[in-house]
């Protein structure tokens, strides 16, 4: 039987569970984390459809809680706070996924507006402009914006998403923390932050704040609305814009590790 929680480390429980497989520990360790899935639902919670249920949400982030305290190896004293939020995340959307609860109609306007960015920035070398790919998309600045908002949804990633459709290769795939890294995988992880970094540097001002106050602050899209003083459907779009031109850098970047492999 599993100690009383109360004369036990975290380090403990994470032992009673990997070595000895202790089914308590797996659950004190499930009751300790269940919070991170409340965490995780509420906030991609923001900018979903209503017909989109909390409890649908919090089932899938519960399985992805359980999937990370299977896979997770505490040995290598990384937080598992960390990775159990990328897991939950990715379960809530995989399951939403499943649930086909965005219009295919949907997901081909946010694959044109991707590849718009990723090749008229690739072009520029630059941040381009709304009536930029308003013209290239062949349609009206307001017809742009239309779109952006449709697919405000869609812009909520997994880390478990194929970086390219036709792809096994994940976005994961690509940020494994592995204790023996070869030197091509050096060399791909340095290219890779590097491109990252210029595309965060060629968003827009307000861009580049709403990806720094929603990621790295952790502040909701209707807190970073006040703060910005704009709407919450305004923070939405530009939130939108930018995750699309951060996914065209992914996407180029991928295009010339093929290149030049």
């Amino acid at each position: 039987m599993i100690q009383q929680k109360s004369h036990l480390t975290n380090m403990d429980v994470w032992k009673q569970w990997k070595e000895f497989g202790l089914l308590e520990a797996k659950q004190s360790l499930i009751e300790t984390y269940l919070p991170l899935v409340e965490y995780v639902s509420n906030r991609l919670a923001i900018g979903l459809p209503k017909n989109v249920s909390r409890d649908d949400l919090s089932s899938f982030g519960v399985m992805g809680l359980i999937d990370a305290i299977e896979k997770f190896d505490y040995l290598r004293g990384l937080q598992f706070e960390t990775y159990a939020s990328w897991r939950i995340r990715g379960a809530i959307i995989d399951g939403l996924r499943q649930g086909d609860w965005v219009p295919r109609s949907v997901r081909e306007k946010s694959k044109k507006i991707e590849e718009a960015y990723q090749k008229l920035e690739q072009q520029y070398l630059r941040s381009v402009t709304d009536d930029e790919i308003s013209d290239y998309l062949q349609v009206s600045e307001n017809d742009f914006r239309q779109m952006v908002q449709e697919i405000a949804i869609t812009t909520v990633c997994s880390i478990d998403d194929p970086i390219r459709e036709e792809d096994s290769e994940t976005r994961l795939s690509l940020l494994i923390d592995e204790k023996a890294k070869n030197p091509e995988y050096k060399v791909n992880e340095f290219y890779l932050k590097e491109t990252l970094a210029k595309a965060i540097e060629r968003l827009t001002d307000k861009e580049r704040t709403v990806v720094s106050l929603f990621y790295f602050e952790e502040l909701s899209l209707s807190e970073i609305a006040e703060v910005m003083s704009l709407s919450p459907s305004r923070i939405s779009q530009l939130h939108s814009k930018a995750i699309l031109r951060l996914r065209g850098s992914l996407g180029r970047h991928k295009s010339q590790l093929f290149e030049d492999s």
